[in-house]
């Protein structure tokens, strides 16, 4: 199955509109909380480039796109993380907005990242867009695409 940035920002936009239609109060409160937890989760093992982690966190046919265009599947994914040779200092996601629609749920956020590779730093500043799917109590990343900043 191949996803374009398209169909990705297609499928946040009408999970972002069908949420105000699905929401339970008492039900969304924990599904938001569930989400943010799993972004945190990512947060971290993208950090330590922790890829048993990755690989529990991320659907089998995770689409994990790049702001640079490039898209690759989990085994691609988790082979950046296992062989980046950049020693990364920082990520954070602020501006997380979580809308949770069903079992699907889109987060948008930063992300902001300092790193170092031969001695020179560098500091990335994207937006990112992700689609999570929830599979048991929990939830699995479905889709993740970065983009440059206007």
């Amino acid at each position: 199955m191949n996803i374009d940035r398209r169909q990705l920002a297609f499928a946040g936009a009408a999970a972002l509109g069908a949420s105000a239609l699905l929401r339970n109060n008492t039900a969304c409160a924990a599904d938001d909380a569930g989400v943010s937890a799993a972004v945190e989760e990512l947060r971290k093992a993208s950090l330590a480039a922790d890829t048993a982690k990755l690989t529990a966190l991320a659907d089998d046919q995770i689409t994990y796109g790049h702001s640079d265009g490039r898209v690759q599947n989990k085994a691609e994914m988790l082979n950046g993380f296992k062989t980046r040779k950049a020693t990364v200092k920082s990520i954070d996601f602020p501006d997380l907005k979580i809308a949770v629609a069903g079992d699907v749920a889109v987060a948008r956020h930063r992300y902001v990242s300092d790193s170092e590779l031969d001695g020179k730093t560098n500091h990335i500043e994207i937006g990112v867009i992700e689609c999570w799917h929830k599979q048991g109590a929990g939830w699995k990343l479905l889709g993740r695409q970065g983009y440059k900043l206007g």
